[in-house]
């Protein structure tokens, strides 16, 4: 905890600030190695997250969530689809709705990316002792834009999905 004002001189948030880059970096590479090998990005990584984590998600609610333009995601949704990765249906009640799924081989493809980073993650907790996820947890929280907050904190408490 910090004693005083965060300053931009701080050194405790510049050394967070160098942790966060560090970890970034190695975290999304772990995952980047096998997108590479399929001609995939980061953004493709997202969505394959994002919809993975809420089956049924529409494309609206995919967009709020990534803060992205629609024609970012029309390309990146675009080329999962064509790809098989992602199905998209008509909503139940409103049919222009888009509801975006994995297919089979979309979330064999997801849980290989998860297998790979989970790899990065659960020895660097187990490193950090016991309490070390709870103060992750609490750290990166609190960095999160307090609009989604809410948004995660129905993911936790449901088993995992953003609802809605």
């Amino acid at each position: 905890m910090l004693d005083s004002p965060v300053q931009d001189s701080d050194p405790a948030v510049r050394r967070a600030q160098d942790l966060l880059f560090f970890a970034y970096r190695d975290f999304t590479n772990a995952a980047d190695v096998l997108l590479e090998e399929l001609g995939l990005g980061r953004a493709h990584h997202r969505v394959l997250h994002f919809v993975g984590r809420t089956p049924k998600l529409t494309v609206t609610e995919l967009l709020g969530i990534l803060r992205i333009t629609k024609q970012s995601l029309a390309r990146v949704l675009g080329d999962l689809v064509a790809r098989g990765f992602v199905a998209q249906t008509p909503g139940g009640v409103d049919r222009r709705q888009r509801l975006l799924t994995l297919t089979d081989t979309g979330r064999v493809l997801e849980r290989r990316l998860f297998a790979r980073q989970r790899a990065r993650l659960a020895p660097a907790f187990e490193q950090a002792g016991a309490d070390a996820f709870a103060g992750f947890q609490a750290v990166m929280r609190a960095i999160v834009d307090p609009t989604d907050r809410a948004l995660l904190d129905a993911a936790a408490d449901d088993g995992g999905t953003y609802e809605r």
